[in-house]
């Protein structure tokens, strides 16, 4: 999976988050739907966006847009409401012609095992493959995905003569045009067609964005192989890009004014206050202001004056749970919970202490920026008072 916009779901909050997968489903589905199995691999965050925007500007929420899928394995083998129509099949047909490009991109490049002939000639089969599903796609919901590979192809030329000096703007200008297009398509979907402008904006510079970011992180790893990097080949500087990248986070959030929406939270949350996390995250800075629990409300509830450390009183420990399961019956249930994902994805119960957990996706790093929507709460001038994104404040 990948993508600049991966929301932690603390942050989402329980309702949005349910939104985020019924999207991410959703893509992922009509990837299978339209175009067999292995096209699943494609589905990425960024990609769901164009499914996020399209539903958003919809009015209201029928049941037409929604659908309940059967179990899967990556959902703990639940069903789940996932989104689908016209959205998510756009989303699809971007996502194929835009991973087409990116394994044309590494087989040219003869990156790892794509500098052996046999790989290099299957993945060209893969991307050609990619591609004509994609082109199918984007014609069925009325997207000329032609727009889409002219960017690549001039992307190609572009870097090749690309050098110091040259600006780094002009490098990024078509992924910024690809974006626009694909961000705008979702105006005519939905019926809206006088949010095609603002949303080609905000599509423009979130292609930007998308190119700085893959540049900023990948900028270490790219010196060490040799491999071609924008921000080294042009001689722009990490504060240069840092600042366009703030520029670009800050004219989505004023594009997205522009345009109507039926309900926008969703969308707001991740192409405003989740970008900015992105850009803190690939430039290593942080921009939550708040403290931590336990700064914030004091020491844990019990006597002050008790006391601490080895002196301190001696709780009894804990009775044992009577249903805790033997190492043998463990280990069984264990092959059997990560055989079907949901130690990974779901919620599982310990194969051994029976004790409810969350699967390791779920889990967050560090999740000490939680709380980084509510800082902007009152600031983003949005009228956005941080329903649904999982904080108490």
């Amino acid at each position: 999976m990948f993508g600049i916009v991966r929301p932690c779901s603390h942050r989402l909050g329980e309702g949005l988050k349910t939104q985020w997968m019924a999207h991410l489903c959703g893509l992922c589905l009509a990837l299978r739907r339209d175009h067999g199995q292995f096209a699943r691999v494609v589905t990425n965050y960024d990609g769901l966006l164009i499914s996020v925007l399209t539903e958003a500007q919809a009015e209201g929420r029928g049941g037409g847009r929604r659908r309940t899928a059967g179990p899967c394995p990556l959902r703990g083998m639940r069903t789940a409401s996932v989104a689908q129509g016209e959205g998510a099949r756009l989303a699809a047909a971007v996502s194929l012609v835009l991973a087409s490009a990116k394994v044309r991109d590494h087989v040219a490049d003869g990156d790892g095992w794509l500098a052996r002939r046999p790989v290099a000639l299957a993945a060209r089969r893969v991307a050609t493959s990619w591609g004509a599903a994609g082109a199918r796609g984007g014609s069925a919901v009325g997207f000329d995905t032609a727009v889409l590979v002219d960017a690549v192809d001039r992307q190609v030329g572009i870097e090749t003569l690309a050098g110091p000096g040259t600006p780094i703007l002009t490098v990024t200008e078509p992924t910024e045009t690809a974006t626009a297009a694909a961000f705008a398509h979702t105006a005519l979907l939905a019926g809206r067609p006088g949010n095609a402008e603002p949303l080609a904006e905000a599509g423009r510079l979130f292609g930007r964005l998308a190119h700085l970011l893959d540049a900023v992180e990948d900028r270490e790893s790219d010196a060490a192989s040799g491999a071609w990097n924008p921000l080294t080949a042009t001689g722009t500087s990490l504060a240069e890009a840092r600042r366009l990248a703030d520029d670009a986070v800050h004219g989505i959030r004023l594009a997205l004014r522009e345009a109507e929406f039926g309900d926008p939270k969703l969308a707001h949350v991740l192409l405003v206050h989740e970008l900015r996390v992105s850009v803190d995250r690939a430039f290593g800075s942080s921009s939550c202001g708040h403290p931590q629990p336990r700064q914030q409300f004091g020491p844990a509830p019990g006597n002050p004056y008790a006391p601490s450390g080895p002196g301190g009183p001696s709780w009894p420990p804990e009775p044992p749970r009577r249903d805790r399961r033997g190492l043998l019956a463990g280990c069984l249930v264990w092959a059997g919970l990560a055989c079907t994902c949901q130690m990974c994805c779901g919620e599982y119960d310990d194969p051994w202490t029976r004790e409810r957990k969350e699967g390791y996706c779920s889990r967050c790093d560090d999740c000490s920026d939680c709380c980084d929507c509510c800082d902007c709460c009152g600031k983003c001038g949005d009228g956005c008072c941080c329903d649904g994104c999982g904080c108490d404040c």
